[in-house]
């Protein structure tokens, strides 16, 4: 039997951030846990210290987790015509 540890990695801003950091985390093969991911949403747009919802990620795979979700929080890349 295989054991993980999990780390947080991140706490989506809204439910739209949330569904895209899952999405890369999927097409990444990266298995993740959100904690109170369906309690948080009982009160939208409300953030209380009981429904954050935070992204977890086995510590193996944390440091690429980071580095996909490192993008994701930069913003937009900026385009050079040339």
């Amino acid at each position: 039997m295989t054991s993980f540890k999990l780390l947080p990695l991140i706490e989506p801003r809204d439910e739209g951030e949330l569904a895209f950091i899952k999405s890369l985390l999927d097409g990444n093969g990266i298995r993740y846990f959100v904690q109170n991911e369906h309690f948080g949403g009982l009160y939208p747009g409300v953030s209380l210290p009981f429904n954050r919802r935070v992204v977890m990620v086995d510590e193996q795979d944390y440091d690429r987790a980071g580095l996909l979700i490192s993008e994701l929080r930069r913003g937009p890349a900026s385009c050079e015509a040339g």
